[in-house]
This record gives structure tokens, sequence and C-alpha cells, in this order.
């Protein structure tokens, strides 16, 4: 795990102090050493910052060089190096590391582009090829590790993080358009354009996508190189579903205990983060310590302090808690948006940050997560609205007997008239619903009238292409959700450098998933059926069938009335008045404090979005 930059330019632009001068905002992500290569022409320099996690070894440091031909840059994990390294061999490519960089440029030399469909990992790199001219870059298929990027015709220049490409010269001028839908609705992308960012003159790689630049010819390609289908298979039994997915989630957590330095896991007291827990308790490593780390609230209604002791005593774990005070929190979030070069939605990520910084804390450099589960699984209860839908749509919610079901198990999601009209008009429900969001929208009375007038055109609130819950699972795990969540674990554990790894994101066990119906994901009342089917004689019984359902969540409203937090947001909302983002009017408002996840949450949206100036 580390942080890259580089630049490739036609013509030779003082390239390698550039690249340099990047390396100092990425030494977080790579704490252990700092590597610089040129090539002789001046037009490529590429740089690197190490956290080393595979082969400790100097002789594992980057830049990397392979065969007199390709120089990388890579940021990340390919989980089975291992079994690509034998399968390279046999083809007659040797090593002289022990290496996931080496079998990467070993790919790419036997298979070009297509190495890309031989890895299982997460990643980010950019690879030089001396003798094409050409320098081949990709990202991981979920979005895992980020990769920004600038290209004006003349010049390439990428890194791991925007303040990166800023100290190499590149503007860091506010995207308003973007701006305008995480101030009305929250979006920090643009499902229309995932390449889009906060920041008009720098673009962000799309996950599952390959970047190819010839600077011979000064020209870029972007392809797609992986994109999961909706195919469900009607004729898998329940049984053989469970059986399944229980050992491609073992397969991948197995892999994801390859390291060479301590590895542990974060905890709170859901299924998700318990599952993964468990099938490492099933494992032989010996860089595994047995420490867990959970974010916990006392007193708080929501705190996960309990389950999570439950948990950490059956498997005999090590446990170590944190907790963040209200009076903390106007100080933590300046340095927690320091490592943030765009705005949140809310209080979580700062619970996040203090979770992987006490990993670091206690010597724990690679953590276990289990993010990633709710949007591939079903596990938030706005999810029954879209399986009810289906079903109804279908005819069958009655006999079904889901509704019913949920409601046994304390489930008040509504289920109305409206709900109903929806199940049976899809695409009118679309129509209407942006039309309504876009004019509420429109007359927010925070915003400054010009503000609005500039950016009302390019609204982006959308729907799921598909009105049934495989396609609103679709919709957040590859158009808008996931990534944004996955972006602020990047974020967070790099700030400490920390290596977070997440099971559930295998790619093979993601298209499994989407070739289940939606019956194994929401059953008899239950979300993430399958998954509690899954692990039910692994875990304690009142984890795996809890009834509530607790996000990562932390008492945002609490923190919000502290005196120092209402003047931070004071301030903030000066700052957004002076650049004609906001009205007079909304500086003089009183603050209103929220939870973490209400709709409703402007003050929060204004204070996060002024660090974009900062």
């Amino acid at each position: 795990m580390c942080g890259i930059a580089g630049i490739v330019s036609i013509v030779p632009s003082h390239a390698d102090e550039r690249v340099r001068s990047s390396l100092g905002c990425l030494a977080h992500r790579g704490p252990e050493g700092e590597g610089l290569w040129t090539n002789e022409a001046g037009t490529v320099a590429l740089g690197h910052r190490r956290l080393a996690i595979i082969d400790l070894s100097e002789a594992a440091a980057q830049p990397m060089h392979y065969l007199g031909r390709y120089s990388v840059v890579f940021n990340g994990e390919i989980y089975n190096y291992q079994e690509l390294r034998d399968m390279l061999r046999m083809e007659g490519f040797q090593f002289k590391t022990d290496s996931d960089t080496e079998v990467l440029l070993a790919a790419y030399a036997a298979w070009g582009p297509a190495c890309l469909r031989h890895f299982d990992g997460m990643f980010a790199f950019a690879l030089w090829d001396a003798e094409t001219g050409v320098l081949f870059a990709a990202r991981d298929r979920l979005g895992e590790k980020p990769f920004f990027f600038s290209y004006d015709e003349q010049q390439l220049v990428f890194a791991s993080e925007v303040k990166a490409l800023v100290q190499m010269g590149i503007s860091r001028d506010v995207n308003e358009k973007l701006l305008y839908n995480f101030l009305t609705i929250g979006y920090t992308v643009n499902p229309g354009d995932p390449g889009e960012t906060f920041y008009r003159e720098i673009r962000k790689l799309p996950a599952a996508t390959s970047m190819t630049f010839d600077l011979g010819k000064g020209e870029m390609v972007l392809e797609k190189y992986w994109q999961p289908y909706v195919d469900v298979q009607q004729n898998l039994s329940a049984e053989n579903a469970v059986e399944m997915f229980r050992e491609m989630l073992r397969a991948s957590v197995q892999r994801r205990m390859r390291s060479d330095v301590p590895l542990g896991t974060s905890l709170s007291g859901g299924i998700d983060s318990s599952s993964v827990v468990a099938l490492i308790g099933q494992q032989t490593n010996g860089t595994y310590t047995h420490n867990c780390f959970t974010g916990v609230f006392p007193g708080f209604g929501k705190d996960e302090k309990m389950w999570s002791e439950k948990v950490a005593g059956t498997f005999g774990l090590h446990q170590y808690t944190t907790t963040i005070d209200a009076s903390e929190v106007a100080s933590l979030m300046n340095e927690v948006m320091a490592h943030h070069d765009a705005p949140f939605g809310s209080a979580s990520p700062l619970l996040q940050y203090r979770v992987y910084q006490l990993a670091r804390q206690h010597d724990v450099t690679v953590l276990q997560d289990g993010q990633g589960a709710d949007e591939l699984l079903a596990g938030y209860h706005k999810y029954y609205r879209w399986y009810w839908q289906e079903l109804y749509r279908k005819g069958v919610l009655k006999e079904s007997g889901e509704l019913s079901a949920a409601r046994a198990n304390g489930i008040r999601e509504p289920f109305g008239l409206l709900h109903r009209g929806a199940a049976m008009l899809p695409d009118f429900t679309a129509s209407v619903l942006h039309v309504i969001r876009q004019r509420q929208a429109a007359a927010g009375s925070d915003l400054h009238r010009d503000f609005v007038d500039r950016n009302r055109s390019s609204f982006y609130y959308t729907t799921p292409a598909s009105f049934d819950l495989n396609g609103v699972l679709y919709y957040d795990t590859f158009v808008n959700g996931l990534e944004g969540l996955l972006t602020l674990a990047d974020r967070n554990s790099m700030a400490h450098s920390v290596e977070v790894r997440l099971p559930f994101l295998d790619h093979r066990l993601v298209e499994f998933l989407f070739a289940l119906p939606p019956s194994f994901k929401i059953r008899g009342g239950w979300t993430k059926w399958l998954l509690r089917e899954s692990v039910k004689d692994m875990l304690p019984q009142e984890i795996v069938w809890r009834k509530d359902k607790v996000g990562f969540e932390p008492p945002q409203r609490l923190w919000m009335e502290d005196p120092a937090v209402q003047q931070a947001i004071r301030h903030a909302k000066e700052e957004m008045y002076r650049r004609g983002i906001i009205r007079r009017s909304a500086v003089d408002k009183k603050i209103q404090p929220h939870d973490a996840y209400v709709a409703e949450n402007m003050d929060w949206r204004i204070w996060t979005a002024s660090y974009l100036w900062r």
C-alpha cells in the first residue's frame, strides 16, 4: 500500500523536480521509503512512497523495473500474486523478489492489458513501456484505490491524491456543479460521469477502467475492462447458494491474510465485520495479531460496545476501543479534512479515522474490514421497500409473507399507496422524482440565487435503471454509493499508514451475488439472509439475528451542539457567503444539529464543503 505520482509529457518539463515535490504530500501513504525514476529524455517521471506489506526487502522498492523495458509505480495489493507467479514461471518468466509488484510487471509483459482480468486485488498503478512509448494505468474493479489525473494534450499528470497534483502545478479551482449537487442532495459523485471530481481540472480514473497514453501520438484512451451483469440464475437451491457463498467468502478472507506485517481486524457489533473475524479465526497465519479495533460511544443509543465485546470474547481477541468527545470534534475535523480533498456528508468518517489511528498505535499495519456487505447483500432498511415493490409488481407480495415478516421483526419502513404506485409505474416515478428533487434543490432557501442559476442545469439526481432489489443494489455498488465509502476508507486508513482489506469485494464473490435472485438477499423479513445463513453456526446467535440495523454512526447531533463546533460552522457559513454560495440569511440562521444520516444535513455539508478552499 503506497502513494504514487507521475508526469508523462510530450516536452521535457522539469518533471522529476515536480514529482519529487509531490511525494512529500504522500508521505503518510508510504512512510518507509521514497523512490523517483525518470527516463533519459526527461519526458517520463514516476514517483513512489512505500508502505511495505509484501516482501519488506529493498529489492521490492519502487519504482520497479522489469526486463529492461517496463517501469511501474503501484499502490495496492494483488492478493493472488502467488498463484500468478507460479503460472508465469511456467511460461518462462523469472523473479528476483517475493513481491506482488514484480508479478504485476511480469503479468503485463506476458498478457498486456489483458493482465487485468487475472488480478484479484485492490490497485491503482501506472506502467511505462519504454519500447512502445506507452503509459498503461488501471484502477481496481470496485474503486478501492484512488487514481487522480489531469491531462491537457501536452502532459499527463497523475497521483494518488489531489493535493499531490496541486503540488505539481495543477489548479484546484472548485467544480461548482458537483458542489451544487453535494449541497442539495448530498452527492459526492456524478452518476453520469464517474470521472468528475470537486475540481475542474482534475479527473479520477473510474473504477474497473484502464488508461492508455501513447506519448508519441499524444493520444489517451480510457477503457472499461470489467462490468458485472445482473443475470439471475433461478436454478440454484438455497442450500447450494449458502454453501457456495460461504466457501467464496472464506477463500477471499484467506487470500487477504497474506502479509509480511502484523494484521488485525476492525470490529463493530454487526454481522459483517463479525463474519470476517469468524472466518479469520479458521485460518493459520503467523502475522495475525488477534487484535481488533472498535469505535465506542458510552451512553449513546447506537453504541456497539456490548455487541462487539461479545464477538471479541467468543474468538479470544484483544479488543482496543476508541471514542470521541464532543469537545474534540472541531479540531479533529481540521485534522481529518487535511487528508480529504473532498467533502463528506456526515460525521461518521471521524470515527473511522480514529479506529484506524488506534490500529497504528498498536503496531497493526493491515486490517480486514466488512465494508461492502450492505450494498451487495441488501443490509440497509431502505432495501425492504425496493423488494416489496418488486414483489407487489409481480402480484405476490401478500402470499410471499415478506411484508408481515418484516413487521414482525420490528421493521417500520413505510409501504403505502405511493410505493405501490411506484411499483407499477417505475419509469414515470423516476421522471417525477427527478423533477421534484430538481425543483426542491433550486428552491433551497439557503443557497444564493446566482449560484443556483449557474448550476441548476447540472442537477445530477438519478434513480436505479431497474426498479427492483438487484437493480438498486447494482446502483449503490457501481453507480453512486459504495465508491464514496471506499474513498473515505482509503483516506482515513492511509492517513495513519494502515492498509484496509475488504473480503466482501472479491470480484468473483460480487459476480456470484448479482447472479442470485433477490430472495437470497431478503428472506423471511431478514436483510442479508444469505450471509446470516452462511455464518449462523460460527457466531453468537444474538449477533446473527440482530434486528436493529446500526450503521457506522456517531452521536453527530450531540457533537453539533458543542460551542466550538457551532463556531466552526458559523465561520464556514461566512466563508461560503463570501464566495457567493449561500445567502446572508443562511449565515444568520440558527444552526440545526442533526443525526448523521438524515436527509436534511445542510449545516454539516456547508462546514465540510468550506474546506475545498483551504
